[in-house]
């Protein structure tokens, strides 16, 4: 399970190759009770199952994945499971604090759970909002959640390593790798299992 929903990355040389992929999924959504996004662009096209209320991935999820991979092999469209990703932005707030009403009217997002935010077309990163403790008042703190590939992880970890990122915390690898920016913006770093066993 992804921090949104699994999701897959076919890379296209034309927009035209990328649309090609759309009635395939639309006929595998429909015969296995799916409801995807599909994100169409030059360069490749995003399929996602999205988990749209915390109730987890339907079952039909893996017949599903299968068909639209099958389609895109017979459309030339190349799997790149390193373009996969999915954002989230982790909000602090002080733990007598509720900012979410703020965020929500001001992203125009919908509430998701107790806790999040999320795009209601889910086009922008989902939110969470976490209250800190021993804080100060009117300080908030943010860092951003980046969500990959297990396979990949590491080569992510790596180049933000290299570009001047610095390794905060890694006592919680291999489930996410705390990094921090030159001027100490934190992300985290977290691979997604292939199942949410």
């Amino acid at each position: 399970m992804t921090g949104t929903g699994p999701q897959a990355v076919f890379t296209a040389t034309s927009l035209a190759q990328a649309a090609g992929l759309v009635t395939p999924v639309v006929a595998a959504a429909e015969r296995f009770g799916v409801l995807p996004d599909v994100d169409v662009r030059p360069e490749g096209v995003v399929v996602r199952i999205p988990d749209r209320n915390f109730d987890g991935i339907p079952a039909a999820a893996t017949g599903f994945a299968a068909a639209v991979s099958e389609a895109a092999a017979e459309l030339q469209l190349a799997a790149d499971p390193s373009r996969a990703q999915s954002v989230g932005i982790y909000v602090a707030q002080h733990s007598q604090a509720d900012v979410r009403p703020f965020f929500l009217a001001a992203l125009g997002y919908d509430p998701l759970g107790d806790t999040d935010a999320v795009d209601p077309l889910r086009t922008g990163p989902q939110l969470a909002f976490n209250p800190i403790a021993g804080d100060s008042p009117a300080r908030g703190r943010s860092h951003f959640d980046v969500f990959v590939p297990a396979d990949q992880a590491q080569a992510r970890v790596d180049a933000a390593l290299a570009a001047g990122g610095r390794l905060a915390d890694d006592s919680r690898a291999p489930y996410w790798w705390s990094l921090a920016s030159p001027d100490n913006h934190g992300v985290d770093i977290a691979p997604w299992p292939d199942s949410d066993e």
